[in-house]
């Protein structure tokens, strides 16, 4: 891991004129540091020698007094920098990382390892910028600006000085190397534990239901105290550097003043100088020491960045420029999807066409494809194999923003973001009417209950539909479809949690809606396969037993 990785320069700005601003502060604040240990050899010198009275003292307590504002306001114009710059960092690597994210398409990465990146990852960049960023630039200027100051008065302490000071680097090296193979373990077991806590939770009603919550909470535990174990393990190393560096720095400095001593006892140094030298001495080690001990601080946030950085240096497919013409058929000649991690393709070698204006069924049991094969039409699932052809023209060659806007998708699970219900039916159709809404609203049944409510249309809900019941968000994702006018229509068990009477009235809207659309469902009840067209059956998937076994990182 890099202490300042050229990535965050090219990816966030803002970095840019953080560094430099702590460049000026770093000179300013090495440059004072002589100041006050020159003013502080000479004060003491003139009393201890010279019997110097309070007044002949004032000028040089004054100068003192200015020098040490001076440093409390260049620390404190530090600060603000610092909290500032990571305030805008953190944004400017959020923005990339969402629209990187959306870019790269769903399944490109699992939500909970990119929801842990974007909140509490790039929150550790906290400490890197206020503590850690700020000590390395004053590593590098303050204890050659020192080293200037000391050579022409003790030739000897400096050579000692500039003898000792590549040792602490060589400690803090052998350190992090350790350090930084334990924060990515840590770091990515917690974005294991926040990805699997966020699938419990989703599922945690289908849990309830089968009676597995307890065996999660189980497993949720035990990630958990693994997780407990590893932080623990990463403290120790953090707290033992700390010492190795903090031993070698006062070994260092007692080495200056033993030399110092004797030279001094010996009559080769006057007082003034030893005095400047030993007060100059620690100021040299001190930005090193500084740096080794907020590493600890910063190496999470920069554990964070670097996946960041290669979450953002993963390529996203290359998108179609070419006009899409939706009237001709859409034909899959060997479309094969595969997922990282599976040894099965999620949709094996798949040939099948729907002609315009067809209302057609994919059946099969679970885990044979049927879903991935509307996430191949979206543009969502990459094929591994074989292609998809619209009107003759390959689907990978046509614009995807101009393919989508043809088409009309209910997933299995629809998402309802927060807002009134108007606004979820509008989703797709934000200029759509009030009537216009109603009638999308009438036509999925979900009418009676939106009209039964105290607010109707303008009820507002919680993210993810709540507020509403399984079945009503299903009829509002429904409602959706309807108010939404396109040619191609994506339905993935559009009758999910409905009773029988509301599936009857369901079945009949699309029956009607379909009417000069081209229609794809994914069918598992009778109902749904009687309404369609034509059927097309996915063959089962292999037996689990038959695949590879996963290996568990």
């Amino acid at each position: 891991m890099r202490p300042l990785d050229p990535r965050l320069l090219r990816y966030a700005s803002a970095t840019r004129a953080y560094l430099a601003l702590s460049v000026v502060l770093g000179v300013a604040l090495a440059a004072l540091v002589v100041a006050q240990a020159t003013l502080l050899a000479d004060g003491i010198v003139a009393v201890y020698l010279g019997g110097a009275s309070l007044a002949a003292l004032t000028p040089t307590l004054g100068w003192l007094a200015a020098v040490v504002a001076a440093r409390a306001a260049v620390a404190w114009a530090q600060e603000v920098a610092a909290a500032r710059s990571a305030a805008a960092v953190k944004r400017q690597l959020r923005a990339r990382l969402f629209a990187h994210v959306v870019a790269l398409g769903p399944g490109a990465r699992r939500s909970g390892d990119v929801v842990t990146l974007a909140t509490r990852g790039l929150d550790a960049l906290d400490a890197y910028f206020a503590r850690y960023l700020p000590q390395l630039v004053l590593a590098a200027l303050v204890p050659a600006i020192v080293l200037v100051r000391i050579a022409p008065a003790d030739l000897v302490a400096a050579g000692t000085i500039a003898l000792t000071l590549p040792l602490i680097p060589v400690f803090m090296v052998l350190v992090g190397r350790h350090t930084e193979a334990a924060n990515r373990r840590q770091f990515r077991l917690l974005a294991r534990l926040s990805h699997h806590f966020l699938d419990v939770v989703a599922g945690l009603p289908t849990l309830r239901v089968f009676g597995r919550a307890r065996r999660q909470a189980a497993i949720v535990a035990e990630i958990s105290a693994q997780q407990r174990r590893v932080t623990m393990r990463t403290l120790r190393v953090a707290f033992l550097s700390s010492l190795v560096l903090e031993l070698l720095a006062t070994l260092s400095v007692a080495l200056v003043a033993v030399g110092i001593g004797l030279r001094l006892v010996d009559g080769e140094l006057s007082l003034a100088t030893a005095l400047l030298v030993l007060i100059l001495a620690p100021e040299a080690y001190l930005p090193l020491r500084q740096v080794g001990a907020n590493y600890h601080a910063s190496a999470a946030g920069l554990a964070a960045a670097t996946e960041v950085f290669t979450l953002l240096e993963t390529p996203a497919a290359a998108a179609g420029t070419a006009p899409v013409d939706a009237a001709g058929p859409v034909v899959f000649e060997g479309a094969e999807v595969r997922h990282e991690g599976r040894s099965e393709p999620s949709l094996p070698p798949f040939t099948a066409e729907v002609r315009p204006g067809e209302l057609v069924a994919l059946t099969g049991p679970s885990g044979c494809g049927k879903s991935t094969a509307l996430a191949v039409l979206l543009g969502f699932a990459p094929l591994a194999a074989g292609r998809v052809t619209v009107g003759g023209a390959d689907l990978a060659t046509l614009d995807p923003a101009a393919w989508r806007r043809r088409i009309a998708w209910l997933p299995q699970r629809p998402w309802l973001g927060a807002g009134t219900i108007a606004d979820a039916i509008r989703l797709g159709a934000p200029d759509a009417t009030d009537a216009a809404v109603r009638a999308a609203a009438a036509q999925a049944g979900a009418l009676p209950f939106v009209e039964a409510l105290p607010a109707g249309f303008a009820t507002p809900l919680g993210d993810g539909g709540a507020g509403l019941s399984a079945g009503q968000r299903q009829r509002i994702a429904l409602a959706r479809v309807f108010l939404l006018d396109a040619p191609l229509v994506l339905l993935d068990e559009p009758t999910a949690g409905l009773d029988a009477q509301t599936e009857a009235s369901v079945l009949a809207a699309i029956r009607a809606h379909a009417a000069g659309r081209t229609v794809v469902l994914v069918a598992h009840r009778p109902s749904l396969v009687a309404l369609a067209d034509r059927e097309i059956a996915l063959p089962a998937p292999r037996p689990l037993a038959a695949a590879a076994p996963a290996v568990t990182p």
